[in-house]
């Protein structure tokens, strides 16, 4: 793992391509289906051409989580889906797979009896891209 003050985050020993295919595959073991992609490379190449490194935002959510989290705080919404990212790091090349920590996105709401359903997140996305 790569020190990250909201996130957890490791090198991938894949390609990109390869990477986002993994990472995919190993979010569905834990439950998530990813809602959507963005590829942002391509988004700001188109929308202000700009050139920028290979870098993917997938939405990633997990039903019977959200579920729960939606009917203890309706405005949860806000923080979901749990973003992870896929990029090419521009410095060394080497490829970085990557999600927000939900204890960290938690502490916005002040909820503190909303503990355990973080840290259910956080295991299921840790093995998510331990996985890769």
């Amino acid at each position: 793992m790569i020190e990250s003050a909201y996130g957890i985050k490791r090198h991938s020993p894949h390609s990109y391509e390869e990477t986002i295919t993994k990472v995919t595959e190993s979010l569905k073991q834990e439950g998530f289906g990813v809602l959507t992609e963005i590829d942002v490379k391509a988004t700001l190449k188109k929308k202000i051409d700009k050139d920028f490194t290979k870098y993917i935002i997938l939405g990633a959510c997990n039903p019977p989580l959200a579920f729960s989290a939606l009917t203890s705080e309706i405005d949860i919404g806000l923080l979901l889906p749990c973003n992870v990212v896929v990029y090419e790091n521009p410095k060394d090349g080497k490829v970085i797979v990557a999600a927000v920590d939900p204890m960290s996105m938690l502490q916005v709401t002040g909820r503190k009896d909303l503990g355990d359903f973080a840290d259910e997140v956080k295991a299921k996305l840790t093995r998510a891209i331990n996985a890769v």
